[in-house]
């Protein structure tokens, strides 16, 4: 390939077509349709009585804990993490061999690091 075939690509790929006025119109209003919108909660008015102040905090604590769920991703997104945390539990209170024994690397001596110390070490003058 010769440097004027090179030329020739770039000067190809520079030559873009234009796209109409219109069609750009077309296309960014189709886009505004498919954003996300604000969620709008009506305002309430005046309570009157405990009955309806009992029930206007439910509501509360149900829009709080509706906005925590929007906040994290939705259902999927906490069902994801509810296993992540379930599963980190879960390694934690199983405790696993060490690597060495999951490699299936025989005769390997690992130095041990306690990032928590313990009572001892707190009771221990010096």
């Amino acid at each position: 390939m010769q440097d004027k075939d090179l030329d020739d690509l770039f000067a190809a790929a520079r030559d873009v077509p234009v796209v109409s006025d219109g069609v750009m119109a077309r296309v960014l209003a189709d886009a505004q349709l498919h954003q996300p919108r604000a969620m709008v909660v009506p305002a309430q008015g005046p309570t009157q009585g405990p009955s309806q102040s009992q029930s206007q905090s439910q509501s509360q604590s149900q829009t709080l804990w509706r906005r925590i769920l929007a906040a994290i991703g939705g259902g999927p997104a906490l069902a994801g993490l509810s296993a992540a945390a379930l599963a980190g539990v879960w390694i934690g209170f199983a405790q696993p061999g060490q690597v060495s024994d999951l490699l299936l690397v025989g005769n390997t001596t690992t130095e041990t690091l306690d990032v928590f110390p313990a009572f001892d070490d707190f009771v221990i003058e010096g």
